[in-house]
C-alpha cells in the first residue's frame, strides 16, 4: 500500500491513524534489505532493532505534529550527523566520528524525521561518479553494471529505489543534478544559503560553489523535506529567508504556458555530448512549445573558456583549503582527482583568484543580459549516459579526448560559479533505457518561482510514473 503513495499521503496515514510510524520504519527498511546489497545506495546503517524502537517511541500524538513525523532519511556521507561516522568515503576517515551535527541535520531531527544512516558518495566528495575505496560503487537503478553519477549518487539511487522517501544532498559540481538525471527524478541545488551550513572564515566576493541540495521522486514530495530543511541560522552569514514555503508553490496552466524559456543546447556548439542527449530534452521542449511556453533555442556568444577557467581556479583552491582543514594524515594516499585539485590548489595565487573573480562577473553580466529575456535557462542535465560503474570518469565524449578528469561535467559550472538555483526534471529515456534529466535554470533566489514550474512541469508530464523495475 506505501509504495503507492506519496510522501504527504503516508504523512496523512501516519496522522489518520491509518498506518503507524513502526509500519512506515519497517517498509522502507525491508526494501533497503531487500535491493541495497545489489545497489550499494546506503553504506552505514543503525541497527535495525534500534530504528524500530526510536520509530515506536515516535508513535505518539504530539509526534504526529511534526512535519516529518518519523520518516525515515539516510544522510549523505559527507555531512555530520552525531551517532554515525562521516567518512567521505575515504579509508585514512573510516573512523572519524563527529561531536555535532550539521544544521539541517537539527532542523530534520526537530521536525521529527528518523535518521537511520547514510548514503554514499564519491571519496572526498570529487568526481561525478559515486565511487570511493571504502564502499566502492553505487549502482545505477536502472543498469546496476552502469554508474549512479555522483557525488551524491547513493542519495538519489536510494530514493529512486523507494528505499527512502526523499534524502538529501550536496551540490558542487552537478553533485545532484546529475545524479537525479541518471535517476529519473527531480534533484534540486538552491541558491547557496537557503538551507544554512556553518560556514568558517569567507573571503569578500568568491562565488559560494556549494550547497545542501535534495531529491525526491516529485517537486510535491521535495517540498516537505525543503521546508523543513530552509531557512536561515546566525551560524551562516549568506543565509537567508523566504517570504513562502515550497508546499505552496501551485500555479495554473495558463501561468505555466506564459514562461519564456531559452535553450542553451551546446552553448553554440562549445559544450560536448554523447550522441541523443540533446534530442531527448528538445523532446521535451517541443512538447512545452505545444501547451505555449514560450522556447526560444539559442546560440549565446558566451565565453565558455573563460567561464571554465574561473570555475577551475575557484574550485581547485577551494577543494585545497578544505583538505587542510580536514587534518587528514596521508593527502598522499587519496585519489588522483582529489591529488590533482589540490596541487592545482596549492600553486593559485591572490592575482589568480582577483582574475577569476573577473573572469566570473563577466559571466555573470552576460547571463544576466540573456536573463533579461527569460524566466528560465535549460540546459540537459548530462554530457554522456550512465557508463560502466567501476571506471572513475569518462576520458571521451564521442571519442573526442576531454582535457581534464572532470571536463564532461562542465555543463554544471554555469548555475554554480554564478550562484542560480537549478532544478534536474526528467525528459525521458534512450533507446538503450537510460534516463536523462533536463537542468531548468532561474534568477539567484528564484528559487520559489523554479519550484512553481517544476511541480506543474511534474503534473503535465507525470514522469515520477516511470520507475525502475528492481529484482
Amino acid at each position: 500500500m506505501l509504495e503507492d503513495l506519496s510522501v504527504q499521503g503516508i504523512l496523512n496515514n501516519i496522522k489518520d491513524r491509518t498506518v503507524s510510524m513502526k509500519e512506515v520504519a519497517e517498509y522502507y527498511l525491508d526494501r533497503i534489505d531487500k535491493y541495497n546489497p545489489q545497489l550499494n545506495a546506503i553504506v552505514l546503517q543503525k541497527d535495525r532493532e534500534l530504528i524500530i524502537k526510536e520509530a515506536i517511541s515516535k508513535d505518539n500524538l504530539k509526534e504526529k505534529n511534526k512535519p516529518l513525523n518519523g520518516l525515515p532519511i539516510a544522510i549523505k556521507d559527507l555531512t555530520d550527523v552525531v551517532g554515525f561516522k562521516t567518512t567521505y568515503g575515504f579509508p585514512g576517515s573510516k573512523n572519524n566520528t563527529p561531536l555535532k551535527n550539521t544544521l539541517f541535520v537539527n532542523r530534520l531531527i526537530k521536525s521529527g524525521a528518523l535518521i537511520i544512516g547514510k548514503t554514499n558518495t564519491a571519496e572526498l566528495g570529487v568526481g561525478g561518479h559515486t565511487i570511493n575505496r571504502l564502499f566502492g560503487p553505487t549502482s545505477n537503478v536502472y543498469n546496476l553494471s552502469k554508474s549512479a553519477a555522483g557525488s551524491s549518487g547513493g542519495a538519489s539511487t536510494a530514493v529512486a529505489a523507494g528505499l527512502l522517501p526523499f534524502a538529501d544532498g550536496t551540490d558542487q559540481m552537478g553533485s545532484c543534478r546529475g545524479p537525479a538525471a541518471f535517476a529519473n527524478i527531480y534533484g534540486f541545488r538552491p541558491t547557496p544559503g537557503l538551507i544554512s551550513v556553518e560556514r568558517g572564515k569567507m573571503k569578500d566576493k568568491s562565488p559560494i560553489l556549494t550547497t545542501p541540495g535534495c531529491f525526491a521522486r516529485t517537486p510535491n514530495d521535495m517540498a516537505i523535506l525543503l521546508d523543513v530543511m530552509k531557512g536561515s541560522d546566525t551560524l551562516d552569514k549568506i543565509s537567508f529567508e523566504l517570504n513562502d514555503f515550497f508546499k505552496n508553490q501551485n500555479i495554473s496552466l495558463d501561468v505555466f504556458s506564459s514562461y519564456n524559456l531559452g535553450w542553451l543546447s551546446d552553448m553554440n556548439g562549445k559544450y560536448k555530448y554523447e550522441d541523443g542527449i540533446l534530442d531527448i530534452c528538445e523532446n521535451t521542449l517541443i512538447n512545452l512549445e505545444k501547451l505555449k511556453l514560450k522556447v526560444e533555442f539559442l546560440n549565446p556568444d558566451f565565453d565558455c573558456e573563460a567561464l571554465w577557467k574561473s570555475w577551475v581556479t575557484f574550485r581547485s583552491k577551494g577543494i585545497f583549503e578544505d583538505t587542510l582543514s580536514m587534518n587528514l594524515e596521508n593527502i598522499d594516499s587519496m585519489t588522483f582527482q582529489a591529488i590533482w585539485e589540490y596541487n592545482l590548489g596549492s600553486n593559485i595565487s591572490d592575482n589568480d583568484l582577483n582574475i577569476a573573480l573577473e573572469q566570473k562577473n563577466k559571466c555573470s553580466q552576460q547571463i544576466d543580459n540573456i536573463f533579461s529575456n527569460y524566466d528560465f535557462l535549460a540546459l540537459p542535465s548530462a554530457q554522456v549516459f550512465p557508463f560502466d560503474k567501476n571506471k572513475q570518469f569518462p576520458e571521451k565524449i564521442n571519442n573526442i579526448n576531454l582535457d581534464t578528469y572532470h571536463r564532461w561535467l562542465e555543463i554544471f559550472i554555469l548555475s554554480s560559479l554564478l550562484e542560480l538555483p537549478t532544478m534536474t526534471v526528467p525528459v525521458g529515456f534512450s533507446k538503450k533505457g537510460f534516463p536523462m534529466g533536463m537542468q531548468i535554470i532561474a534568477r539567484k533566489k528564484d528559487d520559489l518561482k523554479l519550484f512553481a514550474f517544476a511541480k506543474k512541469y511534474e503534473q503535465v508530464f507525470n514522469y515520477s510514473k516511470n520507475k525502475p523495475l528492481l529484482n
